[in-house]
Parts: structure tokens; sequence; C-alpha cells
């Protein structure tokens, strides 16, 4: 076969300059035609859309043509040709077909509908189908619209540890790093584990957040974000949970509570208008399979201003539409974690637009936001999205060096755990804010996705660690 240089099928698709000889590798997703001539319909990844390649039987060996059925990996030469057919502009002319890899009838994506759940249990070739090429790509997309953001405004990437032996939001529920023979624990006489042959020599895990290192980075370098794998042991099987996932954090010296509301408004904003940008195929593919409103809510969020809602307004709301009739399966009350039921009413319902929820009790937020004068709330901020919920969470940080200690002591944060982040308190401290954005919850909205497990590659949750 003569060697020409390949053309990607999104560069190809654009092209115009026809009887040009060019060269196309990619996936088979279908093949018609008649005795004469076929029709293949080829994708390599490089876009939603396949490039058709017209191939006169006549003039190519039998035995090879019959390797070429879905799921086959075909090198391809031709000339490019405009398109005599609708849906294209130019086809490829077939001269020459090697067959680089032959697909046998197993191969479990023919040509029919395939359900989500089904596609999960084969996340090794899910990539392949047109969904989830869509979703990765844009998954690509909004990581690099992360880093143009932030790299754009002065922030520097701060790589925050994997491993800690610290528990930055107190839940507990962490996944453990040992070399130690779990069938023959070495226990100290009161029964616990004794760490000390262990790797590191104290109990280790995996991270829950870069926060509280990231607060040390801002102490230093101003206006930092973090964006890597985190991990939570937390037994959810719901369709918003992930035991792997991945956030981004920034966190931003002087910066109070309004100007790290700003910041969020600002940055998932510019993360929505980035996809449209640049990926408007992909979502105009999900939008027209899976969500005939997506673009016009990703639209929407873009036109709208995001409320300011303190908390104790927001239960108010919620308690007048309870005393009007409106059910929840949840109780509302003051003091209550709001569930997703009543964060989806304040923006769905009851605003109809993004809101942030501000000022929430203390009792139900973590030890390292800042306290209110009022004694009973904290300035803590969580973005609240349609469809979605929650997608941000953050605060003000506490930056005064005797509430931050009392409220640990108070929430049982062992001060040997957290010294070294206590020190910023004492040398040199100065107002501070920050807040948490799961990446998978804004591909979700982004993507029309309904399930979290279907916007990362290859998701780990209870009992299921495949591929």
């Amino acid at each position: 076969m003569e060697k020409i240089s390949r053309t990607k099928i999104v560069d190809l698709l654009r092209r115009d300059d026809f009887g040009a000889m060019v060269n196309v590798k990619g996936w088979v997703r279908t093949r018609r035609g008649s005795k004469q001539v076929s029709f293949i319909a080829l994708n390599d990844g490089s876009t939603i859309n396949n490039v058709q390649l017209v191939a006169d039987l006549a003039n190519f060996d039998e035995e090879m043509l019959k390797l070429i059925t879905t799921g086959a990996c075909l090198s391809v030469n031709g000339l490019l040709a405009e398109s005599v057919g609708s849906g294209q502009k130019v086809e490829v002319l077939a001269r020459e077909i090697e067959v680089l890899g032959a697909c046998d009838n197993t191969y479990p994506l023919q040509k029919k509908g395939h359900s989500l759940e089904f596609l999960r249990e084969i996340a090794h070739l899910r990539p392949r189908t047109n969904t989830f090429g869509a979703v990765f790509r844009i998954r690509h997309n909004m990581a690099i619209a992360v880093h143009q953001f932030f790299h754009q405004r002065g922030f520097f990437y701060f790589h925050t540890p994997i491993i800690t032996a610290s528990d930055c939001e107190g839940a507990g529920q962490m996944f453990q790093v040992t070399t130690m023979n779990l069938y023959d624990l070495k226990k100290k006489e009161d029964g616990t584990i004794d760490y000390e042959n262990d790797f590191f020599g104290k109990q280790a895990s995996l991270t829950v957040s870069g926060q509280l290192e990231g607060e040390l980075a801002a102490m230093s370098l101003g206006s930092i974000y973090t964006f890597g794998p985190t991990f939570r042991a937390e037994n959810s099987n719901t369709p918003r949970h992930l035991a792997e996932f991945w956030m981004i954090e920034p966190e931003v010296a002087f910066n109070e509570i309004q100007e790290n509301m700003q910041l969020a408004e600002d940055f998932i904003k510019y993360c929505i208008q980035w996809a449209l940008d640049q990926c408007i195929d992909d979502i105009q593919f999900l939008n027209d399979m899976f969500d005939k409103e997506l673009i016009e809510r990703l639209k929407f969020v873009l036109s709208h201003n995001f409320i300011r809602l303190p908390y104790t307004e927001g239960v108010k709301i919620l308690e007048e539409a309870v005393s009007n009739g409106r059910k929840f399966e949840f109780p509302i009350f003051w003091g209550a974690d709001l569930a997703s039921e009543h964060e989806r009413y304040l923006v769905e319902e009851h605003f109809k637009c993004p809101v942030i929820l501000t000022d929430y009790p203390k009792e139900i937020k973590s030890f390292y936001m800042k306290q209110n004068e009022d004694g009973k709330t904290v300035r803590a901020m969580d973005v609240l999205f349609p469809k979605i919920g929650e997608i941000i969470g953050g605060s003000q940080r506490e930056e005064n060096y005797e509430k931050l200690c009392n409220r640990a002591k108070e929430m049982g944060v062992p001060e040997k755990d957290i010294w070294w982040y206590l020190d910023t308190r004492r040398f040199g401290t100065a107002p501070h804010s920050g807040f948490g954005l799961g990446f998978e919850r804004l591909l979700l909205f982004v993507t029309g996705m309904t399930n979290i497990r279907d916007v990362i590659p290859f998701p780990r949750t209870p009992h299921n660690a495949d591929f």
C-alpha cells in the first residue's frame, strides 16, 4: 500500500482540495451498499462525524472485503471528492484498503441502540460509541478550559499530595494506604493497630481534598488552584457519587466571600462558554440524543446572574413552599443540611436561575470556615445548579488562630494532625477564600448525562473497580 501521510477525519472534513490523494485510518461504524459498491462510515475519534468511504467492489479482493465489518480497523488511500449525498461535504473514493485489525462477530457494539447500563459493563469499548466519544472529547476540553481560565488570571497550578495523613473534611470516609500485611496486623497493647513499621510510620490515606495544602500555597503565591484526583470511601451507590473523582480547588489570599462568589460564577460561565465554542458538534449530538434542552440550559446559565441568597432566607422560602402544599421527601427546618430536592426547588422552581447559597449554620459545615459575628453561621457558599443541585462548595476560611483552634477541637479534629495548617494563622495570617468544584459534576451539567459514572472513563464505585 502506497505510503501517504495520514489525515485526521476532523481535518479531512474541512478540506476542499478535491482530487487530492489522502490517507485515513479509523474504525468502521457501518457498511452498506450493493454488489457493485460499498459505502463505509469510518471514524477515528477526532470528531463525532464519520467520513464516508466509497469502494468499487470490482477493484478489491473478495476475501479482504469480508473483513470490513463493524468495528474493524482500516487504513484507506483514496481520492478526496465532493460528496453527492446529503449529510457531508466530502467523501473518499477508495483506491487501496488495508485491514489493520479485523473484528470478530462477537463485537458487542453492533449498529443498534445500547443502554448506558450495558455500556458501563464494557467500559473498555464504550469510548468507541458516538455518545462516549462525545463525552470524553468534552471532558478533555473542559480540562483545557480550567487551566486557561486560571492561567489567564494569574493563578498558579499547585500540585497537592494524593497520599495524606489528615482528613480535610473530618468525614473519616477515607481509603487507607498501607504496605502492611492485612492478614497479620501488628497491634499495640490497647488493641489499636501499630503503624510504626508501616511505610509512612503512621496511618495514611488517599486524599479527599487538596484544600488544606492549597491554603498553604495561597499564603505565599497569592492565587493558586489544584486540579487532581480525590477519593471518598463513601458507600453511596447513587447517580451523583464516585469513590474516585477529580476536583478543582482554587484558593486566593485576600479574597473575602463576595470575591469568592464572583470567582465561582465567572469560572463556571467561562467553562460553559468554552464548551459551546469548542465542542458544539458533540454537544449538539448529546442534545439531540439525550437531552433536548441541553443547549438551551447552557445558554440560560450564561445569560443570568447568579442569585446570592443567605441560607436563612432559603429555608424560609422552602418552609413557605411546604405550607403551600409542596411535598419534599426530607424535612426542612433551620439547621437542616439541604437535600438535592431542596436545592433544585430553589433553582428550578422559585428563582429559575442558578443560586449561590451563603451563611450556613456552623454545625453542618467544616471547622475551617470563617465564623460570622452572629455566632451561629459561617461564611460558606454553595453554588446550586438546575438538574444537579450543588455543583460548587466553598467558603471564606477562618484566619483567626484562636477561633480556628477552638472550632477544630469542638469538631474533634486532632491538633496533632493539622499543626502545620494552624501555623499559617500564627505566621502572617490573612483573609482568604476558596472553593471546590467536582469536575464530574460540571461534566454532568455540560453533557446532559444523568449518571456521574458516564462522564468518567472508568468509574470507581462500591464493588466496582473493573478495567
